[in-house]
């Protein structure tokens, strides 16, 4: 049993070390990160392109002063137009510079670091398209989720929600939509758009500064995966365990009970009464009466005639036990045999039948006899078949055999 144990530690502590180092590295790469500036690689490639009003009187021009390691933008927004606006537009591409429409699903946030001046308040926009409603490259028909920052002169550093934009009220009433519908994917993005707002300041040059561009998200696969794998791995190792500490607990106890077969030798003894009558009738007494609750020290002296001091002598100097040491182990060994025994008896049942009136004092001393408690020793016994069936010799064979040639 103790190898077997040494052998269940050790697997366990490698199916620990194990469960720990995917689970890190699988909770450490669900967390995804796109960035789009300073290097616009992939996942999401993009192309820049200035954007701004194109309604009647309207002067709203921007430029593009990108250097490759941040997005440099001058907006200069006029007042002359109904809605003006200026704006940057990261257009997605494939490897070709052909516009696509990107699967941002798995991405939840956009981060950067923003610089104005002056300073005010700028938008991010992700427009999505819309089954049914949108027209693939108008962008006009497209809903437009759009995310408002302050932006500073000195610099701080944004986050924005990419799953709780708000949806501009002019594309409800373009498709003459609920504004309850909230709910929109972006697994159909062709770009994102930084821009103005109605608090940016008019006919004044605006530079707006933004680096560390990147695309946030979590891909739960890499969570799931480990954790399904680790999950049949432990039930595995369960299983594993189960039936080889079942087969050990088995082994031990077959080892226990042949250990303990030589308790039973009055049997031999008893095959010779003559040569010593005190020791074959306090035998033929034990044997006969085990079973009794009542039977006690006592009642072999009365049975017998051989004062307790000689009995326990006797049980000592024969078989190595005092008189309720020698007791216990005969009862103990019976219950074992009936435990093996594929019969319907409850452990209860057994307990009463080998002369225990207490249950729970049965299940104590079996326990320090075998190492487990009998609803356990019977468990392995029937886990372990097929394995290594157990044999147990069945003390109470030669006990019934003896006290019927002794009574004989």
């Amino acid at each position: 049993m103790h190898a077997f144990q040494r052998k269940a530690l050790a697997a366990f502590l490698i199916l620990l070390a194990l469960s720990l180092v995917l689970g890190v590295a699988g909770y450490r790469r669900s967390f995804l990160e796109a960035a789009l500036v300073p290097t616009p690689d992939a996942p999401a490639p993009w192309r820049i392109q200035p954007g701004a009003d194109a309604s009647p009187g309207g002067r709203s021009q921007s430029r593009m002063l990108d250097d490759g390691r941040r997005l440099r933008i001058l907006l200069h927004v006029a007042g002359t137009a109904t809605t003006p606006y200026a704006e940057a537009n990261l257009f997605f591409v494939d490897r070709s510079g052909k516009p696509v429409h990107a699967d941002l699903s798995r991405y939840g946030s956009v981060s950067f670091v923003a610089t104005c001046a002056p300073g005010n308040t700028l938008s991010l926009v992700a427009p999505t398209f819309e089954d049914k409603l949108s027209r693939r490259g108008d962008l006009l028909t497209y809903r437009a989720p759009t995310a408002f920052f302050s932006c500073s002169e000195h610099g701080s550093r944004v986050e924005l929600d990419l799953t709780r934009m708000e949806t501009p009220q002019w594309w409800f009433a373009m498709f003459g939509l609920d504004l309850s519908r909230r709910a929109y994917r972006l697994d159909q993005v062709p770009k994102l758009a930084i821009g103005s707002t109605f608090q940016s300041p008019r006919d004044t040059d605006i530079l707006v500064d933004i680096s560390g561009l990147a695309l946030h998200g979590r891909d739960l696969r890499w969570v799931l995966a480990p954790f399904a794998l680790l999950l049949l791995a432990w039930a595995g190792f369960g299983i594993w365990f189960f039936r080889r500490h079942a087969a050990e607990l088995a082994r031990e106890v077959q080892e226990r009970l042949q250990k303990d077969l030589p308790i039973v030798a009055y049997q031999q003894l008893s095959l010779q009464p003559h040569r010593d009558r005190e020791k074959a009738t306090i035998l033929r007494v034990i044997a006969t009466r085990y079973a009794d609750p009542e039977l006690d020290l006592e009642s072999v002296v009365s049975e017998t005639g051989v004062n307790r001091n000689k009995v326990n002598e006797i049980l000592k100097a024969e078989l190595g036990f005092t008189f309720s040491g020698y007791l216990n182990k005969l009862r103990l060994l019976e219950a074992a045999r009936l435990l093996a025994d594929k019969g319907a008896a409850t452990v209860s049942e057994i307990a009463y039948s080998v002369g225990y009136n207490n249950v729970s004092y049965f299940n104590k001393r079996f326990k320090e006899e075998y190492g487990c408690t009998p609803k356990a020793f019977r468990g392995a016994l029937a886990a372990s078949t097929g394995d290594m069936p157990i044999n147990t010799p069945a003390p109470q064979t030669p006990i019934i055999r003896t006290a019927h040639r002794l009574q004989g």
